[in-house]
């Protein structure tokens, strides 16, 4: 439990300072769990408790101009980043020795960082996408074409999202859910609000989204005609969603479905066919998490022209491989989503964006490589001798508690011992093999189908990671004592909201 007066030291203000020269790191820094650099004693901590408390703090850490807000735990990504760009950097080395997994995400993130070879090749990689939405004949081709989409692009910006969570009823199923989506902007609210900020914003977003058809070729009349049709289609569907209070309901949140009635509830899509797409076992049950937001999807696919949905395809396919294309698709994402949306005045630099790149797509192989160095085996076998050292202390305790009674003690003790230990990172890696990665082509490493191959079978949680396995997951489940200590009190204020 937090305490109360415990503060976020972050900076408030959105003043930047010039760009530095940065540097791979060799070791994470360690900063003290105390540390009075961050206190401003100048100020009184009866009228400023916060300034008082983090005052040094948020003169000394200004807000990057890569960066849309500030805190400890940004700092401690930043550090993190920059360490993981020298484990990259050195993986990249086209050295015999190097590891399947140094293979994997140096090749990865030598092609990225090839910046004139990914510029030379333009929206050519957009092909292959482009083409097989271009091959569509009917607006019944849609949901065999979404099913093995939705495998490779993660979110749910086409049209709707779907994947698989533990049952709420039954915490040992995992089931299919189908929630909303289909969104370009971040909230159903940018769609429906009229302030005249909101309208701006979706004013913005048209030119924005007419940006992104011009450079995919199309004349500007025709970019923006199209633009308009993916705004209405988005606007229809945010309409019918949930807004976030709504959502804090977990009961509207749960609406259970045979294959049956969901085909009744959107008789217009083949759920047939995208779940054999998306490669999915066998279904009896479905938690379709905003029926009204379906029904509203249904009437856009009854309404809408195949040619308007082509062309909300192939918006949607542009804006989510933009940050594996050419510059000019690069810089036109970052001005409307981070620049204008976000308040960042400045992109981030190469090096760091691929270093999220190769985490996000190869989080997996790339935690190999950081515990390798920051996290060795006999570490995590220490720790986890502790761990059940503090385990049998526990369970000593119990057994000699005079107040409880047996038959309670015998629960007590069944809840300690169905505690598992995840120290560091997974036992089991994810195996990348089968994706071919080449130093001479960056691709985007597309997501595999695990997440769909899990629909209904039991929850195996038991020893899987909540962070996706990446290396900054790694990270703080390795040194999350620490991390706890060198940011004391600077954990819970929100972020900076550079648009007010």
């Amino acid at each position: 439990m937090r305490h109360p007066f415990l503060v976020l030291c972050f900076s408030i203000s959105a003043t930047v300072f010039g760009q530095k020269t940065e540097t791979p790191l060799k070791a994470i820094p360690y900063t003290p769990s105390l540390d009075l650099t961050a206190m401003d004693t100048s100020v009184s901590a009866c009228i400023d408790f916060y300034r008082y408390s983090c005052g040094g703090w948020i003169k000394n850490n200004p807000i990057p101009p890569d960066q849309a807000a500030w805190n400890v735990y940004s700092k401690l990504q930043e550090e993190n980043q920059r360490f993981l760009w020298g484990l990259l950097e050195e993986a990249a080395k086209p050295n015999p020795k190097r590891s399947a997994v140094e293979r994997e995400t140096g090749d990865f993130f030598y092609a990225c960082m090839d910046e004139s070879a990914v510029n030379k090749l333009g929206a050519t990689p957009l092909k292959p996408g482009l083409a097989k939405i271009d091959g569509l004949r009917t607006v019944s081709d849609l949901a065999g074409y979404l099913g093995r989409e939705h495998l490779q692009v993660s979110g749910s910006g086409m049209m709707f999202g779907f994947g698989s969570d533990q049952d709420m009823e039954d915490s040992n199923s995992v089931i299919g859910f189908a929630t909303s989506g289909g969104l370009g902007l971040p909230d159903r609210d940018y769609y429906t609000k009229t302030d005249a900020k909101s309208e701006e914003t979706r004013r913005k977003y048209v030119e924005h989204v007419a940006r992104m058809f011009a450079l995919l070729g199309e004349s500007p009349e025709t970019a923006a005609a199209r633009a308009r049709t993916v705004m209405e289609i988005e606007t229809a569907l945010a309409k019918a969603a949930l807004t976030r209070v709504e959502r804090r309901d977990p009961h509207k949140l749960f609406h259970k479905m045979t294959p049956a009635q969901l085909q009744a509830l959107v008789p217009g899509f083949r759920w047939n066919d995208y779940l054999e797409s998306a490669a999915a076992p066998p279904a009896s049950i479905f938690n379709v998490t905003e029926p009204e937001f379906f029904k509203a999807l249904d009437g856009q696919l009854k309404s809408r022209s195949l040619d308007d949905w082509k062309a909300y395809l192939r918006w949607h396919l542009a804006h989510s491989e933009a940050p594996y294309l050419s510059s000019p698709f690069v810089e036109a994402n970052f001005e409307f989503y981070n620049k204008y949306l976000r308040g960042t005045t400045e992109m981030a630099p190469r090096w760091k964006r691929c270093v999220r790149l190769v985490d996000r797509n190869l989080g997996e192989a790339l935690g190999q490589v950081f515990v390798q160095k920051a996290f060795p085996p006999e570490m995590k076998q220490r720790t986890l001798t502790m761990t059940k050292e503090i385990e049998a202390a526990m369970e000593s305790e119990i057994r000699q508690l005079p107040w409880m009674t047996e038959p309670t003690k015998a629960r007590a003790l069944e809840k300690l011992h169905t505690v598992v230990n995840k120290i560091g990172y997974p036992d089991k890696w994810r195996d990348y093999s089968s994706i071919k990665i080449a130093r001479d082509d960056f691709l985007r490493v597309g997501h595999d189908s695990a997440d769909g191959q899990r629909v209904l079978q039991p929850a195996d949680e038991r020893h899987q990671f909540s962070g996706g396995g990446s290396a900054a997951a790694a990270l703080r489940s390795q040194d999350g004592r620490r991390a706890e200590l060198r940011q004391y009190g600077c954990d819970d204020w929100p972020r900076t909201d550079a648009r007010l």
